[in-house]
């Protein structure tokens, strides 16, 4: 029989396709089961656990995302099965060679006397796609093939791999295990000729008995494993992740090997009694004797037990630390085992008093150690892993951990590495988890696929609340009305069933899970009912997830909406016939420079009873390692790599680059994020503690006030502990400050709040910043708008033609073009330092929330009404006083569609977008005060800015601020920035995101300096009431940044494009398809009306005191 369908399974001209039938996923394919390690002893057990929790900050530093993350990650393969005596991994460099499609693998590439010599080498685990085989496919939504289900592409490129293995001389007597950790996306195996099996799912084991295939163990014969991987295969079409499509073995293989009886599954449950006093322990145990006695002659021949050790009795331990003596419970065989409904195997059971309970906060850890002994007592067979002890449940519009209402502050995660694709790293992992930990990020959503094993272990390490989600995405039949959705098919219900089964099976053990997810975007039917029933029978300890369907249907325990908007939202939380907590799968969503309006969902989630937070999509751009002909290297994305169907840059969505270093708008998510709130109402300093399970006891808060940008004082603020969930409010008049805001004569006073660790953590060292808020302080007198104080000096000016030059005594000297209205040059102390003039400016180079609608959006809009392409028409020039202190000149111009200039005549005349009166004031003190007043054609769309663009000479490249800062902000995505004086050069305010877009903007400024080396430069700031302003300086223009499709394109200007912004549109990032800005930072085509003040400085002017005056 088993000949018969090893005829039908295999590659052959018999006609069938196994890898086109829905029907048929696998094939001597074990079950699923949780990662087994194969231990000989209890003691080895806990060294490898206490080896492995060796795990913090330092090990992120070595992480690697360039060529040399190849060898790291065989370096990582052999470090994962180091101490485990009957693990060995076959990770390393394979023969390969990748055929057009099945048809042409050449024959009997399997048989071990096949010569492979003149193949190439492939690292396994590795994507064949990022090593020069095939190329990347990058698609959203569509599938990258005809949607014709379950039939793939005759051109379906498939990968031969060989490679060579001995079995030791110690393993003898064992049986045998082939063990795939994940292969994309289908594939059979052979041992030495023999077909071993099949498998299918991309994100999931596939282990195979290969004991009768093997040569004996110590025999200096090699075994030869073949594999043949397919590109495309029916279950493809239930991959249709928003992800490259990337093929091969591209996690670890190992060889298992196991005694003849031995423990095959086991399942830990803890059950916590009242108050948490104690848990009941419970550990469902399988063993598999297929090859041995019959069921009932294992429990007369071995004996099944358990025992439980504290992890924190390790900490700080040296190498002899005595690992047995932190047992704490011993677990045994209880007398009902074997009667479980729905449950083949045997049950141990025993108690734990004072459990140390395990959540995101207070990450404690025991390990479990299961143990199979023969008559003598001897250890036959060892399994073990961590497990922590919690209880997830439900109440009325909450989702509970251990019986509190924890917050979700998630992030979607992808597996993605920039040179290797999907294959993983334990540094890559360790930083990943080290960043979202250091920026307050709690909760990771598995997007959208079970991950490598050893991400499960490090957040239960760590602490991260997680979502583990079936590898199980048919979005593309979205788009498609000639056939159903798989999840309306009944062809299609065994194999998502074995995805999900697969998923709970290997990972259910592990603490950090506290749902579990059907899948993403499948839409919704019968077969998830299904998927549902068997998750809720098999793990009621869980809550379960899943959005399709429109995020509310039986098959959810959260309401889990994508990219809601925050009034429904609330609408939802406030239905009282809505059960149900609602925790956000996908929100702000992170393309490029966006996640504007986060700190408003925030607002609605820290103050709305049913809200609990969400995951923002996505952690990291997708962007790929790509070599260009100069062999510099640079991030790619669809279509760079000649992919079609592609989506472009749309896998570019992250919080960070690919390499991990962080976006501004990660400093946003942190403030969001941040456990420690600080309000200021009602002249009380109120100081929240969020958290659930810490007090803060083990933080330090410091104070510093500011006024004008000068600290005036600064120091620690001593506060009694503040309990986990309370308040502490200082009246602001009694804290440390007040006497130094009193006597200060500043305009405006800020009062900064920092929140250190005064201990190192696994995820940090101690000092971090946890949280940091700003309140302003009451101003101490009236606002008086800025006016200047003084004309000084005398001005000497003088017209000659169409040029008009003023200069003053302090050398300083400036030509207007009274023909264009242009300031055409300004010098200070001989130095050059702008040229070309003050315009007045409505556009931006669009960014990816910009151009989301089509039609539809703020891009299309801004096109169809020229804002792009715009031409200042001078409608006059002339001067209205000019004295020995003061020249005034009023410039009226008109702002027309470039295409439109050259016809302008007086009986043509053109369609006026702008009329835009600016008034120079020039005194003899140098000063400019610049009044801009502008009048937009009522008919035009919201504007991306109203303001004023000038070129500055390059030589002017250090920049000095008092506004917002130090990091990139807007007008909707600047909580985290606070205001300050701040430092920069140009051209590190320059935000290389992969694709070009509007960048470097700082919000709130009042004033602004540009100098060269030695002091020389311009001075400007916000003027007579004006309100403070948006500003972005830089090496490259508007006109450059729409132009590059990647940043290394971008070419540097000839000076210094400067942008003092009197209004500037928000970023949006409730999602990047509509436009979504929200009204408030929308910038409405009204008349405005701003004034500007600039002036020369040198290198002993002091900007505050030009502000001041």
């Amino acid at each position: 029989m088993a000949s018969l369908v090893s005829q039908l399974v295999l590659p052959a001209n018999n006609g069938y396709r196994v890898w086109e039938d829905p029907s048929f996923f696998k094939w001597r394919k074990r079950d699923a089961h949780v990662s087994l390690h194969c231990h000989d002893t209890i003691e080895g057990s806990l060294r490898y656990w206490y080896e492995r929790s060796k795990v913090d900050v330092l090990v992120s530093n070595s992480a690697v995302w360039d060529d040399d993350a190849v060898s790291g990650a065989i370096d990582c393969a052999a470090f994962w099965v180091k101490g485990l005596p009957f693990v060995k991994s076959l990770s390393g460099y394979w023969k390969f060679l990748l055929a057009l499609n099945p048809a042409h693998v050449p024959l009997s590439f399997y048989d071990s006397a096949f010569q492979d010599s003149d193949w190439a080498t492939l690292p396994v685990p590795s994507n064949w796609q990022m090593h020069g085989f095939d190329r990347p496919i990058y698609t959203n939504i569509l599938y990258p093939f005809p949607l014709n289900p379950p039939s793939v592409p005759e051109d379906n490129p498939t990968g031969c791999y060989r490679t060579y293995f001995c079995l030791p001389k110690e393993w003898e007597g064992r049986r045998i295990f082939l063990h795939f950790e994940a292969v994309d996306s289908a594939f059979h195996a052979w041992i030495n000729g023999v077909p071993v099996g099949y498998s299918q799912d991309s994100r999931l084991p596939a282990e195979f008995e290969i004991t009768d295939s093997c040569h004996p163990c110590g025999s200096e014969k090699e075994n030869v494993l073949a594999v043949q991987v397919f590109r495309w295969s029916d279950g493809s079409y239930l991959e249709d992740q928003d992800h490259w499509w990337l093929s091969g073995i591209h996690r670890d293989v190992l060889l298992l090997a196991k005694p003849k009886v031995f423990i095959a599954d086991y399942f830990f449950i803890s059950n916590l009694g009242q108050n948490f006093s104690y848990a009941d322990l419970e550990v469902e145990v399988k063993i598999d004797n297929s090859w041995e006695r019959s069921e009932e002659g294992i429990l007369a021949n071995f004996t099944v037990e358990a025992g439980l050790y504290d992890n924190g009795n390790w900490c700080g331990s040296d190498e002899d630390v005595g690992l047995l003596s932190s047992h704490v419970a011993h677990l045994e065989l209880s007398p009902s085992s074997g009667v479980t409904l729905g449950f083949r195997g045997y049950l141990l059971v025993g108690k734990l008093q004072m459990p140390k309970l395990w959540s995101a906060e207070q990450p404690n850890l025991y390990t479990l150690v299961v143990t199979l002994k023969d008559a003598s007592g001897h250890v036959v067979d060892c399994e073990s892993c961590q497990v922590g002890i919690r209880h997830i449940s439900k109440a009325p519009k909450q989702l509970l951990v251990n019986g509190h209402p924890v917050i979700i502050r998630g992030v979607n995660r992808h597996e993605h590495h920039p040179r290797l694709g999907k294959t993983n790293l334990e540094p890559c992992m360790v930083k990943d988890l080290v960043l979202m930990k250091q920026n307050n990020i709690n909760s990771v959503r598995n997007s959208h696929y079970p991950q490598h094993p050893r991400w499960y272990e490090l957040c239960d390490l760590f602490g991260m609340y997680m979502i583990d989600e079936a590898n199980i995405e048919t979005h593309g039949f979205d788009l498609a009305r000639h056939v159903k959705h798989p999840t309306q098919e009944q062809i299609w219900i065994s194999s998502m069933m074995d995805r999900v089964v697969g998923m709970v099976e290997r990972d259910k053990n592990h603490s950090c899970i506290i749902s579990w997810s059907l899948g993403n975007e499948s839409s919704y039917g019968p077969n998830h009912s299904a998927l549902a029933g068997w998750i809720r029978g098999k793990d009621p300890s869980r809550l379960l997830h899943y959005e399709g369907g429109g995020s509310r249907t039986p098959s959810t325990d959260i309401v889990c909406p994508m990219y809601m908007r925050i009034w429904d939202m609330v609408k939802i939380a406030n239905d009282p016939t809505e059960t149900r907590p609602l925790v956000l799968c996908e929100y702000s969503h992170a393309m490029g420079n966006s996640n504007g309006n986060i700190n408003e969902y925030w607002e609605a989630i820290d103050s709305t009873f049913g809200l609990q937070g969400g995951f923002i999509w996505d952690w990291v751009d997708q962007g790929l390692l790509k070599d260009a002909a100069d062999g510099s290297k640079h991030w790619a994305y669809g279509g760079d790599f000649g992919d079609s169907p592609n989506d472009l840059n749309f896998c570019l969505n992250g919080l960070t680059w690919p390499d991990r270093t962080p976006h501004p708008a990660l400093h946003e998510v942190k403030y969001v994020y941040q456990p420690i709130k600080i309000s200021f109402r009602e002249g009380k300093i109120k100081i929240t503690n969020t958290y659930f399970y810490e007090t803060t006891r083990a933080l330090e808060f410091n104070w510093a006030v500011h006024g004008d940008g000068c600290e005036l004082g600064s120091g620690i603020l001593s506060l009694p502990s503040i309990e986990p969930q309370s308040s502490y409010e200082i009246m602001w008049t009694a804290g440390p400050w007040y006497s130094l805001w009193d006597s200060s004569d500043a305009a405006e006073a800020f009062l900064t709040v920092t929140v250190k660790l005064l201990e190192s953590t696994r995820w940090v060292e101690s000092g971090h910043v946890i949280s940091c808020t700003q309140v302003q302080l009451p101003a101490k007198r009236e606002f008086v708008p800025h006016v200047l104080k003084t004309n000084g000096g005398s001005i000497h000016g003088e017209i000659i033609g169409d040029i008009i030059t003023i200069s003053g005594q302090n050398n300083w000297e400036m030509k207007f073009n009274i023909k264009t209205g242009a300031l055409e040059s300004w010098k200070i102390e001989g130095v050059p330092v702008m040229s070309s003039g003050i315009f007045p400016c409505f556009w931006r180079a669009p960014t990816d929330n910009d151009k989301g609608g089509g039609a539809t959006s703020y891009f299309s809009k801004w096109k169809a009404a020229h804002l792009d392409n715009l031409f200042f028409l001078n409608e006059s020039c002339s001067i209205e006083n000019m004295t020995d202190h003061l020249v005034k000149i009023v410039v009226v111009s008109l702002g027309i569609p470039k295409a439109e200039e050259k016809s302008c005549t007086e009986a043509n005349k053109p369609e006026v977008l702008f009329k835009v009166n600016m008034t120079y004031s020039i005194h003899g003190s140098g000063d400019v005060i610049m009044e801009c007043n502008v009048e937009p054609n009522s008919d035009l769309p919201p504007l991306p800015r109203v303001g004023i663009e000038l070129h500055l000479n390059k030589s002017l490249n250090r920049i000095k601020w008092y506004g917002r800062g130090p990091f990139e902000c807007y007008p909707d995505r600047k909580a985290a920035a606070h205001v300050g004086v701040y430092e920069q050069n140009v051209s590190d305010m320059h935000v290389p995101y992969i694709v070009p877009g509007e960048c470097s903007g700082r919000a709130d400024v009042r004033w602004v300096t540009f100098q060269n080396k030695v002091g020389t430069g311009i001075y400007a700031s916000m003027y007579d009431g004006s309100p403070p302003m948006q500003m972005n300086a830089s090496y490259y223009t508007i006109a450059e940044l729409d132009r590059a499709t990647h940043n290394e394109e971008l070419v540097k200007g000839d000076d210094i494009e400067v942008h003092l912004d009197h209004k500037h549109m928000g970023l949006g990032g409730d999602d990047s398809w509509s436009p979504c800005v929200h009204d408030k930072y929308l910038v409405p085509a009204l008349p405005y009306s701003f004034s500007v003040r600039f002036c020369p400085i040198t290198g002993v002017t002091c900007a505050h005191d030009i502000y001041k005056i």
